[in-house]
C-alpha cells in the first residue's frame, strides 16, 4: 500500500482544518459531529483520527488557525489607517450576514466558554494576539501597560459583542443600527490614543 508523503497529509490537515472551520461558524461547535467534518473535508473517520485525537483537538486547532489569520490579515494593512478599515468591514453587513467566513469569536464566543481548558487556552493565546496586532496599530511599542493596549481590549469586546448582537436580531433595520452604532463608538474608542480622524471617521 502507498503511503502519503508529509506533503500531502499536510494538505490534508490544512482541508480538515478550513472545512471544520467554516462549518463550526456556521452550525456552532456542539451541532457539527465528526461524521459531517469527515465529510465536508471528503475523508473518512479513520483519516480524521490520523490527524486529530478528538474533536477537541479539532476545535483546538481551528481556533488556533483563524485567530492566526486574523492577526495576519490586521498585520498586512497599512498602518495609520488599517484599524479604521478592519473595523469598517468587521462591522459590515456582509460580515453579519456570512458568519462561516467571518469572525470565530463572534461565531463561537459562547460555545468556547464552555469549552475545555486546551480549547479555551488556545482561544486565549489567539485573542492576546489579536490585541497586540491591534496595539500595534496604535502604537509602535509592545508595552503591555501601555494605553494602545487597553484600547484594544476594549476594541476587541465592542466589535465582537456588536456583531453578535447584530446577527440575533430578527428586525434588520434595528440590526443595521447596531452595526452603524457599533462602527461610531469603534472609531471614539480610538481617539485617545491622539489619532486625528480621518475622512473615513468623520462620514461614518
Amino acid at each position: 500500500m502507498a503511503r502519503y508523503g508529509a506533503e500531502h497529509k499536510q494538505a490534508t490537515r490544512r482541508r480538515m482544518i478550513e472545512t471544520a472551520g467554516r462549518r463550526f461558524k456556521s452550525d456552532g461547535i456542539d451541532g457539527s459531529g465528526i461524521a459531517t467534518l469527515v465529510a465536508d473535508a471528503g475523508l473518512t473517520n479513520g483519516a480524521f483520527y490520523g490527524h486529530f485525537s478528538s474533536k477537541d483537538d479539532l476545535v483546538a486547532a481551528v481556533v488556533t488557525d483563524q485567530l492566526d489569520a486574523q492577526v495576519a490579515l490586521l498585520d498586512s494593512l497599512p498602518a495609520g489607517s488599517g484599524v479604521e478599515a478592519f473595523i469598517r468591514d468587521y462591522l459590515s453587513a456582509a460580515h453579519r450576514d456570512d458568519p462561516a467566513a467571518g469572525c470565530p469569536s463572534a461565531a463561537l464566543l459562547d460555545e468556547i466558554g464552555r469549552c475545555d481548558g486546551a480549547i479555551r487556552q488556545a482561544y486565549t493565546a489567539g485573542v492576546r494576539s489579536v490585541i497586540a496586532a491591534i496595539s500595534r496599530h496604535l502604537d509602535d511599542g509592545d508595552d503591555h501597560t501601555s494605553p494602545a493596549e487597553e484600547q484594544a481590549i476594549g476594541l476587541v469586546g465592542l466589535l465582537v459583542g456588536s456583531l453578535q448582537l447584530a446577527r440575533a436580531l430578527e428586525d434588520r433595520e434595528l440590526s443595521d443600527r447596531v452595526l452603524a452604532a457599533a462602527h461610531a463608538n469603534a472609531l471614539k474608542l480610538l481617539a485617545p490614543a491622539g489619532r486625528p480622524p480621518t475622512n473615513d471617521q468623520e462620514s461614518a
